[in-house]
């Protein structure tokens, strides 16, 4: 399985059966998009930022709502996370859906635009993850620390964060340094893209920086 991160929350996730397009986003972000093809679309939260799936070619199946799914041998779950204050007129705007992508026997977890540290019910439902893709830049997403303490409860094989800082975005956000000095970490060199199989995971948790493959 091989994953390319596009900037902001979009992910493209691909193997050998088919090719997931996470939370495209539209112009309004300061980022383009290269031109992209799937066969799934995940839209995570209701926002031009996350849900711009007209940028998307193919014949692809949008996931929008929480649910249990399988597409091309992919098996999708997906958990509506809502913010600990919400009112029920714009529960759609303010719901966060995690998806979870069983592929190949790896298990990746895309948090979306997580606001906050789960409250344990929710967290259960995010065991065994293999790969998580965790906002990590502040904004109205997880800060660092809040980044932090969910890794530390998941206990993933990989992280790669995302939704931060970027050159030429138009939305403040904080650098990924600040979450790796959070985790305790040097900086490294990011990767232009990233592969995995279920026998080559990790005993202890790997942090994965990757480069945004915007145009």
């Amino acid at each position: 399985m091989e994953i390319i991160w596009y900037g902001h929350a979009c992910f493209q996730i691909q193997d050998d059966t088919a090719t997931i397009i996470t939370d495209p986003f539209d112009e309004s972000l300061g980022l383009a998009l290269p031109t992209l093809q799937a066969d799934i679309v995940t839209v995570s939260h209701n926002t031009p930022r996350h849900n711009a799936v007209s940028a998307v070619r193919g014949a692809y199946k949008v996931i929008r709502n929480p649910g249990e799914y399988e597409i091309r041998n992919i098996f999708i779950t997906g958990h509506a996370i809502y913010p600990a204050k919400h009112a029920a007129k714009n529960a759609i705007q303010t719901r966060n859906t995690v998806f979870i992508f069983d592929i190949g026997g790896v298990k990746v977890c895309h948090l979306g635009d997580m606001t906050h540290v789960p409250i344990q019910s929710h967290m259960e439902a995010l065991d065994s993850i293999d790969v998580l893709l965790i906002p990590v830049g502040g904004g109205k997403s997880l800060k660092a620390g809040q980044a932090s303490e969910i890794i530390s409860i998941i206990e993933p094989a990989i992280v790669i964060p995302m939704h931060y800082q970027l050159p030429g975005i138009s939305i403040s956000l904080e650098p990924v340094q600040k979450f790796l000095k959070e985790m305790g970490l040097p900086g490294q060199d990011p990767l232009p893209r990233f592969k995995i199989s279920a026998g080559s995971l990790p005993d202890k948790t790997e942090i994965v920086i990757l480069n945004s493959q915007t145009v």
